[in-house]
């Protein structure tokens, strides 16, 4: 089967395992299903993700959608050599959501070398469209980077 992916390695154990103490463990997103050109997350809908009138914060999706995109990235990179952060994201969030679940689904728009372009669309357990967004990612070579990722 021909895939997209690079990190031939990459299973959703591997991926919800490199989100511990991170934002993605805090709001609970977790990586669900690897296809040949599509990555699948979850994350719950509760306090975590509310906004003072109960529905689900429109920041949470888009830190849903970038983590799933970034992931993405990730995925078709050189690893070793390469690291990829997002520059970009715009999301427009199109149903509310008070509880349950959404699922967002990523797919690539645009693989280049320099920058990659991300489709995230995401659902809720009805398939209805809660957020669409798009989401912007700058690979760099490892070695060009002058400056330290935390400085």
């Amino acid at each position: 089967m021909n895939t997209l992916w690079k990190t031939k390695d990459a299973s959703t154990e591997i991926i919800n395992n490199i989100s511990v103490n991170t934002m993605a463990e805090f709001l609970e997103i977790k990586f669900t299903e690897i296809g040949p050109d599509f990555l699948k997350a979850t994350m719950p809908i509760g306090p975590k993700t509310h906004q003072p009138y109960g529905l689900l914060h429109g920041g949470a999706s888009a830190v849903l959608a970038e983590t799933a995109g970034s992931v993405a990235s990730w995925m078709v990179i050189d690893t070793d050599n390469q690291i990829c952060v997002g520059i970009e994201i715009n999301c427009n969030h199109v149903r509310a959501k008070k509880n349950g679940m959404v699922t967002a689904t990523v797919t690539p728009l645009h693989i280049g070398s320099t920058t990659h372009v991300w489709d995230i669309k995401i659902h809720n357990e009805l398939e209805k469209l809660i957020c669409v967004s798009r989401l912007t990612v700058a690979v760099r070579n490892k070695k060009d980077q002058k400056t330290p990722i935390d400085a």
